[in-house]
């Protein structure tokens, strides 16, 4: 049985996730936050759980990760997506790559769009997508090799293949919710839903005028790292 941890980093609204199956007891950990290690470690210890892999969704240009830290702590893996141009990592993936856990496997599928490296990860009717596809929306797709056309097709050729009641747990959320499914943003997606033409898209992409990201020039380079290293 697989189960989750939905983890919320209050400054830039991103989530963590932590996996785990419960008979193994083996557990991994998407997006971890620097500043949001102790909290994470200590949870691991209280549900009796034993992480095998840190995995990225993408190099994240609103927080620092956890990722070497925790590598440094605890002796696991990092995964990447080997189109991320991340070279530190333990394990770059590439698209249908799995990672077992436990008796199950972990899905890496290459979701450019946001960023030409962005990965999603499924498990057990659960995708993991980053800034690929949020819930009511998508990442934005005006830097690190971001392309509208690559987050359309992304989404529209290769998570809304998925079934219907498959849960899709992002990376981040600004309005409080915390879970969605394929059938609700292939219904309801304002970006990327039934009806929307990918021109339409793209145009609407190219005229939105988004603030710089105010920890860009920090976040990206310690995150082509993985992070600090203690």
């Amino acid at each position: 049985m697989i189960k989750t941890r939905q983890l919320f980093d209050q400054d830039t609204w991103t989530y963590t996730y932590l996996i785990f199956e419960v008979e193994s007891k083996e557990a991994v950990i998407v997006d971890p936050v620097l500043e949001n290690f102790l909290r994470d470690t200590i949870l691991l210890k209280k549900l009796g759980i034993n992480l095998v892999g840190i995995l990225e969704t993408h190099v994240h240009a609103d927080h620092i990760t956890a990722a070497n830290k925790i590598r440094n702590s605890l002796g696991v893996k990092i995964y990447m997506g080997s189109k991320s141009g991340v070279q530190v990592a333990d394990v770059l993936l590439d698209d249908g790559d799995q990672i077992k856990l436990g008796t199950e496997w972990i899905t890496a599928i290459h979701t450019p769009g946001h960023t030409k490296g962005s990965t999603t990860y499924y498990i057990d009717n659960m995708l993991f997508t980053g800034d690929t596809l949020f819930i009511g929306g998508t990442g934005r797709t005006d830097f690190q090799g971001g392309s509208a056309a690559d987050t359309f097709n992304s989404c529209k050729n290769k998570l809304f293949t998925y079934p219907d009641d498959t849960l899709v747990y992002p990376a981040h959320n600004y309005e409080g919710l915390t879970v969605s499914t394929i059938g609700e943003e292939r219904k309801w997606n304002p970006n990327v839903g039934d009806g929307i033409k990918e021109e339409e898209f793209i145009e609407k992409e190219k005229r939105k005028d988004r603030p710089y990201p105010h920890l860009f020039d920090i976040a990206v380079p310690a995150n082509m790292t993985c992070g600090p290293k203690d």
